[in-house]
C-alpha cells in the first residue's frame, strides 16, 4: 500500500512537472510578434501604434496593416494597439503570430459634436464653414484674455493685440473687413446669449468649446448681426455621475524685449547731435553742447517709465453630478501689472452651471456669471499733440534732463526753459507725470440665464429660455497742475491747469427664446433635424459724463473740489424680435442638405423698412462612404461643401434713421435768441449692411486621421453700406444717412493637421495659413472717393489703403535740385517727393497723393507644435501675418531735425553734404522746418509690417502620484509668451494696426507688447 501510494505520489508530481513545463514554454514570451490591423470591413489600418506594455518599444503599422515588434523580454507580455478615431485594443502574447487584429471604430472619437447656431451638430455633417476649438488646446497658456489663447489657431481668423494695456488690446477679425462706416467685430455668444460685454471680461479657464461660424450658411441664423463672423462659446459644465475639484495658478513676469525699443540717441549722442545743429545752421554753439564728451548715458526715459511686472492667476473648478442634478462652479482672481508704471487690472470672476433632471422628460437649468474689473490706465497710446501720451512724451525728452535729483527728490519737469533747458522742448518729468495722473475704472458684469426643456415625444425637445445681462461701469480721472505735457511743463501754482471728471455706464439687456428642434428618421436613412423658433431681445443704455476745472490745489481730487462742473447725458435704446428657421438633411450619413431663413425687425432701421430677411443653403457629400473609394486605402475621409448665404451688420448706431436736432442760433427783434433745428433729413427705409456670401469647401482625411486637411475658397459681397451722403446747400441741410455702397472679399483657407509620431514619442502638429482681398465696387451717389485717417477708398482699388506723397531720397547737390520738382520751402538737402501729375510742382494734397500700401494683409497664418515624452510635454505657438504696410507715425516725431527733440540714432546718417548725402532717408537740419520732413504723410515712414511671433512655449511635466493620494494629478508647468517676434517694422508692435479698413495701417504709438515668463501649476483632486 505504502509502496503504491508513493508511485502514485512519483507520477502525480511527474505529470505536474511535465504540465508546468509545457505551459511555462507557452507562456514564455516570443522573441518577435506580428500581426496585420484592419478595420471593421477590413481594409488595413496604415500607421497604428504597436507598443509594448510599460515601455517605449513599439513601432507602426506598414501600408498593408502588417507590423512585426522585437519583444523586450524582461517587460510585460502584452502589446497595446492604438490609432486615432477608434478603441485602444490589450492583447496578450502567446504566440508569434497573432493574425488579423480588428480595430473597432471610437464613435465618440469619429463622431465629434461641435456648437453651431442654435444647438449642436456632428463634426462629420456640418456643411458650412465652422471651426472649433477645445479648451483643452488652449489650457496651458497662461495670459489674461481668451483672445489671446486664439492667436494662431484659426485660419482667416485675424486676432492681433494692437496694444499691451493690461485687459485690452485685443482686436478680432473673421475673413477680413465687413464695413466701412459700421462696426466690424464679430459678435460673441456665450451659451447662447449674445452679449453687449467683452471677452477681455470672461475668465479663461470658464470655457468648455469655442466655435467660429466663418461663411454665411454657418452665421445666418443670426441674421442681421452675423455679417463680421460668429464667435459661439460655452462654458464648462458638470459631466454626468462624476465629482472633481481642480486648482490651477501660475505666476508670471512681463518685460519689453529690448530688441523692440525705440534706439534713442543718449545724452552725449544727443549732445553732439544739438551741437551740430548749431554748426550746420551757422550758429553758436551753446556752452552746454561744446564738449558733448563729458555726458554719458544720460536718462533713458523708456526704461525710467517701464519696470518688469507681476502676473498672476488663480483659479479653482468644483463639479458635481448626480443622476438628476449637476453643477459647476468656477471661481477666479487674476492680476496683471502693467510693464509702464501706474497701469494695472485686476479681474475676478465667478461662474455657475447647474442642471436639474425632473424626469426623462423635463430638464431645467440655471447659470449666473459675474466679475468685477478694475483697472488703473495711463495715457499711453497715441501721439503727444492728442494728449500728454506719456510713452510719445518720454522717448522726446532731452536724455540730458535728470528724471530724479542728486538728493532723492523728484522734479516736476524735465525741462521749463527757465533754468532748467536741457535742450530739448518744455515739458514734465515723465516719471513723475505718469505717477500723479489718475486714470480709474471700475466695471461690474453680470450675466444669468434660466432654461426650461421639454420632451414631449421621443427626438422632439421644445425649449424656453430666459436670458438677462448687467454692465456698470465708472470712471475717474485728475490730472494735477504738475502733469503737464510736451511744450507745457506742469506747475506747482498755476491751478488752472487742474481738471477732473467722472463717468458712469449702465446697460442692461435681455433676450427671451423659443425653440423647437425635431430629430427623426425615415425607412432608416433619411435623417432629419428641424428646428423652428422665435427670439426677442432688448438693450438699453445710460451714459453720463461730469467735467471739473476751477480746482483750488491739487489736494482734494474728487469734483466736489472743482468750482465749475459741466456735464452731458446719453440714453440708447435697441430692440430686436426674430424668427428662425432650420433644416438638417442626410441621407445614409453622406448627402448632406441644410437650409435655414431669419428674419428680423430692428428699431435700428427704417419704420419703412424694419423687417429683413437672411436665408442660407449649404450641400455636402461624403465621398469616402462611397464603395468606389474604399479601394483607395490612404484616403480615410473625404467631404465636399459647398453653401451660400445672406447675413447682415446692424452695427450703424441706434437713432440713424431719424433727422438729427442742431443747436441753432437766431436774431429775432433785436434779441439773441438760441434754439433746435433739423440737421438733416429723416431716412425711413435705412436698413442694415447685407453680406451676401458663398463657400467651397473641401476636407480630407488621410492614413485613418494621421493627416486631416481642409479648404474653404469664400467670396463675400457686402451691399447697402451705410453711407453720410452730402446734401446741396440750397436743401438747408448738410447731409443725411442712406444705405449706398459695394464691397468685394475673397480668400482661399488651408488646415492641416498631421500626427508626426504615436506611441510614447508624440507629435502633432496643426498648420493654417489664409490669404484674404478685397476690392471696393462702389461709393456713395457717384463712386466719390471717401478719405480717412491718411487712407483712401475709392471704387476698383483696395479697402483703406494708405494714401500720401512718395519719396524720392533728397535733393543731393545743386544739380539734382536745379533739375528736380520743387515744393515750397525746399533746399539742396531736404526731402524730395516724386511729382505724380508732371506739374514740376510737389504739393501735399491729391495732385501728387497716391495709394502708397495696403493695410490688410496678403496672407495670415498660424502653427502650433506640441509633442509629449512620458511625463514631459511641449507647445510651440506661432501667429504671422505678410503683406501689408504700416505708417509708423511716431518718427515723424523722433527723427524731427529742428532740435526740438530727442531723435533716434539713425538720424545721425542724414544729409550732411554734398559729399557727406547719407542714406537718402533724413534730410538736412534746418531751423523752423516747414513740415516737409516730419508733417507730410508719405512713404518715408512706410513700412513692411509683416511678422511672425513666436506666441507661446509651455513646458510641462505631469508629477507620478501614488493612486491612493489625495491629488490624483499634478502637473508643473513653463511658459514664455510672446517670445519671439520677427519683423522688419520698427515700431514696437507690428500689430498695432494690421486688419484693414478705413483708418488702419497707422500706428500712433501704442503701449508695448510685453514679454512673459510664467511658472504654473495645476492640481486635480
Amino acid at each position: 500500500m505504502e509502496h503504491l501510494t508513493r508511485n502514485v505520489f512519483r507520477t502525480t508530481l511527474m505529470l505536474l512537472m511535465f504540465l508546468f513545463g509545457v505551459a511555462t514554454v507557452n507562456a514564455q514570451t516570443p522573441k518577435s510578434v506580428k500581426g496585420i490591423v484592419v478595420d471593421k470591413e477590413n481594409n488595413s489600418v496604415i500607421g497604428a501604434s504597436v507598443l509594448q506594455k510599460g515601455t517605449t518599444n513599439g513601432v507602426v503599422t506598414d501600408i498593408d496593416g502588417n507590423f512585426v515588434l522585437a519583444m523586450q523580454g524582461n517587460a510585460p507580455s502584452v502589446i497595446i494597439i492604438s490609432y486615432l478615431g477608434m478603441k485602444v485594443q490589450e492583447i496578450n502574447v502567446t504566440k508569434a503570430d497573432l493574425g488579423r487584429i480588428i480595430l473597432a471604430e471610437d464613435a465618440e472619437l469619429l463622431d465629434e459634436v461641435v456648437v453651431v447656431s442654435y444647438g449642436k451638430q456632428s463634426k462629420r455633417l456640418i456643411t458650412g464653414s465652422v471651426q472649433s476649438v477645445k479648451a483643452t488646446e488652449l489650457a496651458d497658456m497662461p495670459v489674461a484674455q481668451l483672445s489671446q489663447k486664439l492667436q494662431g489657431k484659426l485660419a482667416g481668423v485675424q486676432i492681433n493685440q494692437i496694444t499691451g494695456i493690461p485687459g485690452q488690446g485685443m482686436q478680432i477679425r473673421v475673413r477680413g473687413q465687413a464695413s466701412i462706416s459700421a462696426g466690424s467685430d464679430p459678435l460673441i455668444v456665450v451659451d447662447g446669449f449674445p452679449i453687449n460685454s467683452d471677452l477681455a471680461n470672461i475668465n479663461p479657464d470658464e470655457i468648455e468649446t469655442i466655435s467660429i461660424l466663418k461663411d454665411a450658411s454657418a452665421s445666418s441664423l443670426y441674421g442681421s448681426r452675423a455679417a463680421n463672423g460668429v464667435v459661439l462659446i460655452t462654458t464648462k459644465r458638470a459631466k454626468t455621475g462624476s465629482s472633481s475639484l481642480s486648482v490651477s495658478a501660475y505666476m508670471g513676469v512681463q518685460q519689453i524685449p529690448s530688441e523692440l525699443k525705440p534706439d534713442m540717441m543718449n545724452a552725449r549722442e544727443f549732445a553732439q547731435f544739438k551741437k551740430e545743429i548749431a554748426e550746420e545752421n551757422g550758429w553758436d554753439v551753446p556752452d552746454m553742447f561744446k564738449n558733448p564728451e563729458q555726458y554719458g548715458k544720460g536718462t533713458d526715459w523708456m526704461d525710467v517709465i517701464t519696470r518688469s511686472a507681476l502676473m498672476q492667476n488663480y483659479s479653482i473648478n468644483y463639479t458635481t453630478s448626480t443622476e438628476k442634478f449637476s453643477t459647476s462652479a468656477i471661481a477666479g482672481y487674476m492680476k496683471q501689472e502693467g510693464v509702464l508704471l501706474n497701469s494695472d487690472y485686476d479681474r475676478l470672476s465667478l461662474r455657475i452651471n447647474s442642471d436639474y433632471k425632473f424626469n426623462n422628460k423635463v430638464k431645467i437649468g440655471f447659470n449666473f456669471a459675474g466679475s468685477l474689473t478694475t483697472n488703473n490706465t495711463p495715457n499711453s497710446d497715441g501721439t503727444w499733440y492728442d494728449s500728454p501720451s506719456v510713452i510719445q512724451g518720454a522717448l522726446l525728452t532731452s536724455p540730458l534732463a535728470p528724471w530724479k535729483n542728486e538728493d532723492g527728490t523728484i522734479p516736476i519737469n524735465a525741462d521749463d526753459w527757465s533754468g532748467h533747458s536741457y535742450g530739448a522742448s518744455a515739458g514734465p518729468n515723465w516719471y513723475n507725470q505718469v505717477q500723479i495722473v489718475k486714470n480709474t475704472g471700475k466695471n461690474i458684469n453680470a450675466t444669468a440665464n434660466a432654461f426650461l426643456e421639454y420632451e414631449p415625444i421621443k427626438g422632439l425637445f421644445l425649449k424656453t429660455s430666459l436670458n438677462g445681462e448687467i454692465l456698470s461701469s465708472v470712471g475717474d480721472a485728475f490730472t494735477p497742475s504738475t502733469a503737464g505735457g510736451i511744450f507745457n511743463p506742469g506747475s506747482e501754482t498755476d491751478a488752472s491747469r487742474i481738471s477732473g471728471s467722472h463717468s458712469n455706464n449702465y446697460t442692461y439687456s435681455w433676450l427671451w427664446e423659443n425653440t423647437a428642434n425635431y430629430s427623426f428618421n425615415l425607412f432608416e436613412d433619411h435623417n432629419f433635424d428641424a428646428l423652428a423658433g422665435w427670439t426677442a431681445q432688448k438693450a438699453h443704455t445710460e451714459t453720463g459724463v461730469m467735467y471739473g476745472k476751477d480746482y483750488a490745489d491739487n489736494t482734494i481730487q474728487t469734483l466736489n473740489a472743482a468750482k465749475t462742473i459741466t456735464g452731458s447725458t446719453d440714453i440708447q435704446s435697441w430692440t430686436l424680435l426674430s424668427f428662425v428657421a432650420r433644416l438638417n438633411y442626410n441621407y445614409k450619413h453622406k448627402y448632406l442638405l441644410s437650409l435655414s431663413y431669419r428674419t428680423d425687425g430692428s428699431s435700428k432701421f427704417g419704420v419703412d423698412n424694419r423687417w429683413g430677411g437672411f436665408p442660407s443653403a449649404s450641400i455636402g457629400w461624403i465621398v469616402s462612404e462611397e464603395k468606389f473609394m474604399k479601394a483607395i486605402k490612404p484616403i480615410s475621409y473625404m467631404k465636399l461643401r459647398a453653401s451660400y448665404g445672406v447675413v447682415g451688420n446692424n452695427n450703424v448706431g441706434n437713432y440713424t434713421q431719424y433727422a438729427s436736432m442742431v443747436n441753432t442760433n437766431a436774431v429775432i427783434n433785436n434779441q439773441y435768441l438760441s434754439g433746435k433745428s433739423l440737421g438733416g433729413f429723416n431716412n425711413a427705409m435705412l436698413g442694415w449692411e447685407n453680406t451676401k456670401e458663398w463657400d467651397l469647401g473641401v476636407d480630407f482625411g488621410f492614413l485613418n486621421g494621421r493627416i486631416n486637411f481642409s479648404y474653404d475658397y469664400y467670396h463675400k459681397t457686402t451691399e447697402d453700406l451705410l453711407y453720410n451722403v452730402e446734401l446741396p446747400i440750397s436743401s438747408g441741410f448738410t447731409n443725411f444717412n442712406t444705405n449706398i455702397g459695394k464691397l468685394a472679399f475673397w480668400g482661399h483657407e488651408f488646415m492641416v493637421s498631421t500626427q508626426n509620431f504615436i506611441g510614447t514619442f508624440k507629435w502633432n502638429t496643426d498648420f493654417n495659413i489664409a490669404f484674404n482681398d478685397n476690392k471696393v465696387l462702389a461709393l456713395g451717389t457717384a463712386n466719390a472717393t471717401l478719405y480717412g485717417d491718411n487712407t483712401i477708398n475709392e471704387v476698383g482699388q483696395r479697402i483703406g489703403q494708405l494714401w500720401g506723397l512718395i519719396q524720392d531720397g533728397v535733393y543731393w547737390n545743386q544739380e539734382d535740385f536745379d533739375n528736380s520738382p520743387k515744393y515750397i520751402g525746399a533746399q539742396v538737402g531736404t526731402i524730395k517727393y516724386k511729382d505724380m501729375d508732371g506739374s514740376k510742382d510737389i504739393t501735399n494734397d491729391e495732385r501728387d497723393k497716391r495709394p502708397i500700401g495696403r493695410t490688410s494683409p496678403v496672407a495670415t497664418l498660424g502653427m502650433t507644435n506640441t509633442f509629449s515624452y512620458r511625463n514631459f510635454d511641449l507647445s510651440i505657438v506661432m501667429s504671422g501675418a505678410f503683406g501689408h504696410k504700416m505708417y509708423n507715425n511716431m518718427e515723424r516725431f523722433v527723427t524731427n531735425l529742428d532740435g526740438s527733440f530727442n531723435v533716434l540714432r539713425e538720424v545721425n546718417d542724414r544729409w550732411r553734404s554734398e559729399d557727406n548725402p547719407g542714406s537718402g532717408k533724413h534730410g538736412k537740419v534746418i531751423s523752423g522746418t516747414t513740415g516737409q520732413e516730419r508733417d507730410w504723410f508719405s512713404t518715408n515712414f512706410v513700412y513692411d509690417a509683416s511678422y511672425l511671433t513666436i506666441k507661446n512655449i509651455t513646458l510641462g511635466y505631469t508629477v507620478p502620484l501614488k493612486k491612493s493620494a489625495a491629488i490624483k494629478n499634478m502637473r508643473v508647468y513653463g511658459s514664455i509668451q510672446q517670445a519671439l517676434v520677427i519683423t522688419g517694422y520698427p515700431g514696437n508692435n507690428p500689430e498695432a494696426s494690421a486688419s484693414g479698413g478705413v483708418s488702419a495701417g497707422i500706428d500712433h504709438t501704442r503701449y508695448p507688447v510685453p514679454r512673459t515668463f510664467t511658472l504654473g501649476i495645476n492640481l486635480n483632486f
